[in-house]
């Protein structure tokens, strides 16, 4: 099983469950604080650790969901935020528990389709009865494990190995569907303001590995040496890529017998909803005067004075329109603080930082509020014109092309 990166499990359970004890019986060592106060976790708490026999994991030990008063509330709803982190999700129980709070939880798991299992914890104290055991196997649970203090934790481990889906653990490929062996592929990659010192940044990284991995060739360079590359070597890619800050530059370098898309619209493809992203596009055509768009940022980063996401596409956006637009940016997994309804288009950026089911969580309000939804990329290249050049690479061999929602 490949894995491309950690899955994320929360533990979730009313409180002095155990879920503490469990989490530092799995990761072999005392990460959670354990006590008979009920309420000692909080707010949700990411902890990154190795499960013996099974690999890197991060866990998030959430609150109680049984918490009380003013804070208590709050505590609970961030308990229930948490779940759109999450790959796997671990319902922790004692003497049978079955009630409102563990039903909200299961609706919850099962709306976001998150696999669950159940502990019975606390077995040498009460003993788990066939019927909830099959109460919550009726609900969609994947296992009800009983655990007793101080019991071997492998059967959890291996619970928890068969019942997370694979998806948790590796993502699809970048462009090894669209290139094959001994392609060269140019990268087109600007070090401005933004540029990160000594590096580049993460899609720019993860793109140049799966090209590698999939025996092509990468040609690295900036913006400005494109065009002399391409008439001194009279190579021709069999794909470009390009930073999207640079879309108009790239699309006038690049001869148009080369296909063109950007590291933006590669993220899209790879962790976004690609197919609301391609309708919900068009509607950037659509805003008009005092219309509200939400810019959706998943990593919390130095803002500079050029902004890509708070400035430059706000620019552009309203340039293109010629319309007086209010812009909300929201960074991280932060709460949208607005009714989700406020706002006539929300664009996701590429998502590099995050997994797949956090960016897809993240825009299911707005798809099931029928708000249109893009990328950063796919936003810069239809107002600068260049759109259906930067989605072609992936129209090849579709039964209905791309073409035909613009």
């Amino acid at each position: 099983m490949a894995r491309d990166r950690q899955p994320f499990i929360g533990i979730f359970g009313r409180r002095n469950n155990g879920k503490s004890t469990i989490i530092n019986r799995l990761a072999g060592q005392e990460i959670a604080i354990v006590s008979d106060t009920p309420g000692t976790t909080t707010d949700p708490v990411k902890k990154s650790f190795e499960i013996t026999g099974f690999g890197a994991v991060v866990l998030v030990d959430t609150a109680g969901t049984d918490d009380i008063g003013d804070l208590g509330t709050k505590r609970v709803s961030k308990t229930l935020q948490s779940i759109d982190l999450i790959d796997l999700a671990i319902l922790v129980i004692t003497d049978n528990q079955f009630d409102e709070q563990e039903q909200t939880l299961i609706n919850e798991f099962r709306k976001r389709e998150v696999p669950f299992i159940v502990v019975h914890n606390k077995e040498d104290l009460g003993k788990a009865a066939t019927e909830t055991k099959e109460k919550y196997l009726k609900n969609g649970a994947e296992a009800f494990l009983p655990l007793s203090h101080g019991e071997d934790i492998e059967p959890l481990i291996q619970v928890i190995r068969t019942s997370i889906p694979e998806s948790a653990f590796s993502t699809p490929t970048l462009v090894g569907d669209i290139i094959k062996y001994g392609d060269i592929v140019l990268l087109i990659t600007p070090i401005d303001i933004e540029a990160p010192a000594g590096r580049l940044i993460l899609p720019q990284v993860q793109t140049i590995r799966d090209i590698l991995d999939n025996d092509a060739v990468c040609v690295i360079l900036k913006e400005r040496e494109t065009d002399s590359f391409l008439a001194e070597t009279h190579i021709k890619p069999a794909l470009a890529i390009t930073d999207s800050q640079v879309f108009p530059k790239a699309d006038a370098s690049i001869p148009r017998d080369i296909p063109l898309t950007s590291f933006s619209i590669l993220m899209a493809r790879l962790k976004g909803d690609f197919d609301h992203y391609m309708k919900g596009t068009p509607a950037i055509s659509n805003l008009k005067n005092g219309d509200r768009v939400l810019m959706l940022e998943s990593c919390s980063h130095h803002v500079s004075c050029d902004d890509i996401g708070r400035v430059k596409i706000p620019r552009w956006i309203r340039t293109y329109t010629g319309k007086n637009l209010e812009f909300d940016v929201v960074a991280g997994l932060d709460a949208v603080k607005r009714p989700i309804t406020d706002y006539a288009l929300v664009i996701q950026c590429g998502g590099c930082m995050i997994t797949r089911r956090q960016l897809h969580n993240r825009l299911r309000p707005a798809i099931e509020a029928g708000i249109p939804v893009t990328n950063y990329g796919m936003a810069i290249a239809w107002v600068h014109g260049i759109y259906k050049r930067a989605i072609a690479p992936f129209s090849v061999g579709q039964k209905a092309p791309y073409d035909d929602i613009i």
